[in-house]
């Protein structure tokens, strides 16, 4: 019986803790949080606009700077 208490317990105290750490987000803030992996990809981005309809503000990688590319040994 103990150990139901505290599993119970346990499942409460972590709902309690997810529940306070995401009080200030808003559903907005939450959604563009979802598509950040997709940003850094400008055709990935596109195909998930196309697909979701959501804006996604791509951000091409910065360009490798002359000499730091891959070197072939």
């Amino acid at each position: 019986m103990i150990e139901l208490a505290l599993n119970v317990g346990a499942v409460a105290c972590l709902y309690l803790a997810v529940e306070y750490c995401l009080r200030n987000q808003s559903a907005k803030s939450l959604d563009d949080a979802s598509l950040i992996p997709f940003a850094d990809d400008p055709e990935v981005a596109r195909r998930v606009e196309l697909a979701t309809g959501k804006r996604i503000d791509a951000v091409a990688p910065p360009e490798a700077k002359k000499g730091w590319g891959n070197i072939e040994i």
